[in-house]
C-alpha cells in the first residue's frame, strides 16, 4: 500500500489545484497540513460546537486515517443547529431522518392539532366540533343533504310534557295543565287495556295509563272502562283485569276512585245486561275480588242494600254478598275467574277433560261439550282431549262409543275448536301407547282399525294419517301333528 501511495502522489505532482478543498489538502495543493497537535485541538474544539467539522464534511477527522466521505451540503436545519449554542451532538442520521420543518420557520402548532400523524382518526370528538359542520352536505343532490337542515345548523329539541306534575310524594296528584273529555280519556284507557292483554305486564300497563291527559276527577273512568272491556272477553282477561287494578292501588287509583267507579256500573247493570246477559255475575265477582284485594272495604256493600231499582243490579249484589260470606271466601275469591289455561297443572286438565267426556257419554249434548272444551282455554292442549276420546271409545268395547266418540270428533273438527294438527297428534299418540293400551284391552288393535275406518269415512282425518296405524303381528305355529298347517292366533 506505501509503494501505491508514494506512486499514486508522484503521478499528481504534475496537475495544480482542482478547486476542491478536500481534495487539495489529500494531494497536497491546499493550505498546510495541520499537525498532529492541531488536529486533536480541533476534536477537543468540536466536542463544543462541531461547526468547523461539520462544515469541513469531516468530524473530527485525524490525518493518515480512512477518509469517510460526508454530504457536501449538509441541511439548513444542520447548520443551525451547528450555530446553536447546544451542547447537545445530534447525529447526523438522526436529523436527516427528522420530519421537523427545516427552515426553521413553523407555525409553532403540534401537526393535526395534536391529534396524532398519518393515518389517524383525529382528535376524540373532533366530529362534534364546530368545524365539522362547515363540511356539512349543501347540495340538494348529495344523499346526506338534510331538507329540514339546509345551513346544518345546531337542532335545539324541545321537552314537552303532556302531565304536569302527576305525582306529589309518591301519590297522584289532581293538578293537570289541559281538561280532555271523558270520552277520549275513556279511549285512550280502552287502547291501554287492549295493549295490556297482548304483553300483560302491569308496570308497562302503569307507565302507559301514568302518560295519559287526566285529572284525578277523571281516574275513576279507569275502573269503569276496564270493567266493561274485560266483559266482553274470556276470563283469563278478566283475571288480568283483577291484577292490574289490584297493582294500581295507592299508585294510579285511590279508594274513591274504586267506590266512585263501581256506583256507577251499579247504576248502569240493567244497560250493560242487555249486550252481556251475564254482566251482573261478572261485575259481582269484580266487586267481591276488589273488597279481598283491600281495594274497597267490606262496608261498600252495605250501601246499596235495598236500594237497587233494578232486579239485574239486586242479583249482582247478592252474588257478591254471597261470595264474600262463603267459608274462606277471601281465599277462593283468588280464584274467581279460574285458573289461566297456560298456568294450570297438566293433571288438572286431564282431568277436566275425563270429567267432560264423562258427562258427554251420559247427555250426548255435542254444543255443550264444545262449550266447556272453550272454556278450558287451552287450544295447545286439545290433543290430550282426542287422545282420552280414543281410549274411553276403545275400552269401552261398544258401538255406541264408537258412534259417540265419532260424532264428537267431527263437531270439534267442523267448528275448528280442535285444528288438523292437535286431531293428528291426538291420533298419533294412540299409536304410540297402542302396545300398552293393548295389555289391559287385548282386542284394542281391532277396535281401533274399526274406528280409524269411521274417522276416514267421515273424513276427520286424512289417509296418511290413517295409514300409520300399526296392526298387529300375526303368531304362527308350526307343529309336527298339524302336517304343516300354520294357525292363526285370533282373539
Amino acid at each position: 500500500m506505501a509503494k501505491v501511495e508514494i506512486r499514486f502522489q508522484e503521478d499528481m505532482n504534475g496537475f495544480d489545484s482542482v478547486g476542491d478543498k478536500e481534495f487539495d489538502e489529500f494531494l497536497g495543493k491546499g493550505p498546510a497540513k495541520r499537525s498532529s497537535s492541531e488536529s486533536k485541538e480541533n476534536v477537543g474544539e468540536s466536542n463544543g460546537t462541531n461547526e468547523e467539522a461539520v462544515v469541513n464534511g469531516a468530524v473530527g477527522a485525524i490525518p493518515n486515517d480512512r477518509i469517510k466521505w460526508k454530504a457536501k451540503r449538509p441541511s439548513k436545519f444542520v447548520l443551525s443547529r451547528a450555530n446553536s449554542d447546544s451542547s447537545v451532538s445530534v447525529p447526523l442520521r438522526a436529523l436527516k431522518n427528522s420530519r421537523r420543518s427545516r427552515n426553521g420557520f413553523s407555525r409553532g402548532l403540534p401537526k393535526k392539532g395534536g391529534a396524532g400523524g398519518k393515518g389517524t382518526w383525529g382528535k376524540p370528538g373532533s366530529e362534534v366540533l364546530d368545524e365539522d359542520f362547515d363540511t356539512a352536505a349543501l347540495d340538494p343532490n348529495d344523499p346526506n343533504y338534510d331538507d329540514l337542515n339546509p345551513d346544518s345548523a345546531d337542532v335545539k329539541m324541545k321537552v314537552t310534557r303532556l302531565i304536569e306534575g302527576p305525582r306529589e310524594n309518591g301519590k297522584p296528584s289532581g293538578t293537570q295543565a289541559k281538561d280532555v273529555p271523558d270520552e277520549e280519556i275513556c279511549k285512550l284507557i280502552h287502547t291501554a287495556m287492549k295493549e295490556y292483554y297482548d304483553h300483560g305486564d302491569t308496570e308497562e300497563a302503569h307507565l302507559a295509563l301514568e302518560e295519559l291527559p287526566w285529572t284525578m276527577e277523571q281516574r275513576h273512568l279507569l275502573v269503569v272502562t276496564a270493567v266493561e272491556v274485560a266483559m266482553d272477553h274470556k276470563p283469563s282477561h278478566r283475571e288480568m283485569t283483577s291484577v292490574l287494578l289490584a297493582d294500581l292501588y295507592h299508585y294510579t287509583l285511590l279508594e274513591e276512585h274504586y267506590a266512585k267507579g263501581y256506583d256507577l256500573l251499579l247504576k248502569n247493570v240493567h244497560d250493560l245486561a242487555i249486550d252481556t246477559p251475564a254482566a251482573p255475575t261478572i261485575l259481582a265477582n269484580f266487586i267481591a275480588r276488589s273488597i279481598a284485594d283491600d281495594c274497597i272495604p267490606p262496608k261498600f256493600l252495605s250501601n246499596y242494600i235495598g236500594q237497587m231499582e233494578s232486579d239485574d243490579g239486586a242479583v249482582c249484589l247478592n252474588r257478591a254478598q254471597s261470595l264474600l260470606s262463603m267459608r274462606h271466601g277471601l281465599v277462593r275469591l283468588d280464584a274467581v275467574w279460574g285458573v289461566g289455561g297456560g298456568t294450570r297443572p297438566v293433571k288438572h286438565l286431564v282431568k277436566k277433560m275425563n270429567l267432560l267426556l264423562q258427562e258427554y257419554f251420559s247427555s250426548c249434548d255435542v254444543e255443550e261439550a264444545q262449550r266447556c272444551l272453550i272454556e278450558l282455554e287451552v287450544p295447545h292442549f286439545h290433543h290430550e282431549l282426542v287422545y282420552e276420546a280414543i281410549v274411553m271409545a276403545v275400552e269401552r268395547l261398544d258401538d255406541r262409543s264408537l258412534v259417540l266418540i265419532t260424532k264428537l270428533l267431527s263437531a270439534l273438527q267442523a267448528s275448528v275448536v280442535v285444528t288438523p294438527n292437535q286431531m293428528k297428534e291426538g291420533f298419533n299418540r294412540v299409536y304410540e301407547d297402542l302396545p300398552q293400551i293393548s295389555l289391559d284391552v287385548p282386542t284394542a288393535y281391532s277396535v281401533l282399525e274399526k274406528f280409524v275406518k269411521r274417522c276416514l269415512a267421515e273424513k276427520i282425518i286424512p289417509d296418511a294419517i290413517a295409514r300409520k296405524m300399526p296392526v298387529r303381528a300375526r303368531k304362527r305355529f308350526v307343529s309336527e301333528g298339524d302336517g304343516g298347517r300354520i294357525k292363526d292366533n285370533t282373539y
